[in-house]
């Protein structure tokens, strides 16, 4: 089955050349220049990802990033302008999976659709082979269902959210660095030890899972080398 990707972006000629390299690679692609025929799109189509321009004329990508989060799992890329380290926080404060800066090389916002659909994939289809049930003090991960509660009660996290915690649950006990972390959940060479993707995504875990910072119960911080849950 082809995987069906929304694109919106304002910009005409970076919607089509967007659209043309992923139907080059056999997506089927539903491209909107607005958001109010998007939003239409994302309401009738079942979708595998959505690509997001933050500047849109009638309505920005971060309130479709919301609009999705509220009923949908798939993942969500957001375009930004360069340097505009807040629309990067703010989208994945919101839900979003990834970002990529305009102005971009069109064969890297491929790669990273085919990195978010094979992880969403992954751990939708139920057929890993690894320990299905994850649990620690309190927190339950269903690798099969991607479903995940904490003290009883549903955490509902993004497919990134849920993969950095399947990880780190896998190798409790151990050092995670942030870049081990991007290559296994992105599985490409885009990490700079600028990149904050990993940080913020931490951050929002937290922010949902009541932990705190300083004195974190889950996910603690060792500093300079990355993060771990203990045993």
């Amino acid at each position: 089955m082809e995987n069906k990707i929304l694109i919106v972006d304002d910009e005409q000629e970076i919607a089509d050349l967007v659209s043309l390299y992923l139907e080059n690679e056999n997506f089927t692609v539903y491209k909107f220049y607005n958001a109010k025929d998007a939003m239409a799109c994302i309401e009738s189509e079942t979708l595998d990802l959505a690509i997001l321009d933050v500047m849109l004329p009638d309505m920005n990508g971060f309130q479709i990033c919301k609009k999705i989060r509220e009923k949908y799992r798939y993942p969500v890329i957001m375009l930004t302008a360069k340097g505009e380290e807040i629309d990067k926080i703010t989208g994945l404060t919101l839900g979003a999976d990834d970002y990529i800066t305009k102005p971009f090389l069109p064969l890297e916002l491929v790669a990273r659709v085919k990195a978010q659909l094979r992880r969403y994939k992954k751990y939708n289809v139920g057929n890993e082979p690894e320990e299905d049930i994850l649990i620690h003090s309190g927190l339950v991960l269903n690798v099969k269902t991607h479903e995940c509660t904490l003290n009883e009660k549903p955490l509902s996290l993004t497919p990134t959210e849920f993969s950095i915690l399947r990880i780190l649950c896998q190798q409790k006990g151990n050092v995670v660095s942030s870049e081990e972390l991007f290559h296994q959940i992105w599985g490409d060479e885009y990490f700079s030890k600028s990149n904050n993707t990993i940080t913020v995504h931490i951050r929002h875990l937290r922010e949902k899972m009541g932990d705190s910072f300083e004195e974190p119960q889950y996910i603690k911080t060792v500093w300079g080398c990355g993060y771990k849950i203990e045993n």
